[in-house]
């Protein structure tokens, strides 16, 4: 287990998960999104979730996640629920990535 520079266990996991919506699927893609941040609220270890809709016409929108360690991202993952969940996904982007991080440091409110 790291510790960040205040001393704070640095085992959080930040996930990002990038989709490219295809043309005319936005509102399907948020109807599925609706389901997966119902699912996701209630798993443990989740701590937050955002939805980023792009700022320019790029179709590129943006799911961030923290959750307390790696392994509890995973079990949801991997749990069926999330796979069923997710499946339909493809009918609604044709791009996708996912990026997961280990939070080693993070600044809350304005620095002294």
């Amino acid at each position: 287990m790291g510790t960040n520079h205040k001393g704070h266990s640095a085992d959080k996991l930040s996930v990002v998960f990038a989709v490219r919506v295809i043309e005319g699927g936005e509102q399907g893609f948020l109807e599925l999104y609706e389901d997966l941040r119902k699912s996701v609220a209630g798993s443990p270890g989740h701590i937050v979730e955002r939805l980023g809709e792009p700022a320019d016409d790029s179709r590129q929108w943006v799911i961030t996640s923290e959750w307390e360690s790696a392994e509890h991202f995973f079990a949801w993952q991997q749990s069926e629920e999330h796979r069923e969940l997710v499946a339909p996904l493809r009918q609604w982007v044709d791009q996708r990535q996912s990026l997961r991080f280990r939070i080693v440091k993070e600044t809350k409110g304005v620095a002294s």
